[in-house]
């Protein structure tokens, strides 16, 4: 990953509280060994909430490496997004996300419950 994504990334995490861009949970950068101790889940649960740079336009489709299209996303908000065919606006995610969270089915309840205590 070019190194001006990595610094978009790592501003995007700061600017957005440390969350999710999608779902709004909290993610790691550099440590998952501690994410997961803290909030008391496993490593496995704790691999759902690394820290990603997401393109709101895909390169594929055109976009940049612009501080201005990258956000920051959980691991598993992005890897969902990828693999809807086609992938969703980021906006139409946000709001799949939503409605999956309201309905207690977009992260496992067990790590919700987890995550939610210690915020």
């Amino acid at each position: 990953m070019p190194s001006k994504v990595v610094k978009y990334r790592q501003q995007a995490f700061l600017n957005q509280a440390q969350r999710c861009y999608y779902c709004g949970f909290l993610m790691w950068e550099g440590n998952p060994e501690e994410f997961a101790a803290f909030h008391r889940i496993s490593l496995p649960q704790a691999q759902r909430f690394q820290c990603t740079a997401e393109h709101l336009d895909a390169r594929q489709d055109g976009g940049t490496n612009a501080k201005s299209n990258i956000v920051a996303a959980c691991l598993h908000c992005n890897q969902a997004r990828h693999r809807m065919q086609p992938a969703p606006t980021p906006e139409d995610l946000r709001q799949v996300i939503s409605k999956q969270l309201k309905n207690n089915c977009w992260h496992r309840q067990a790590i919700v419950k987890k995550l939610s205590n210690r915020v």
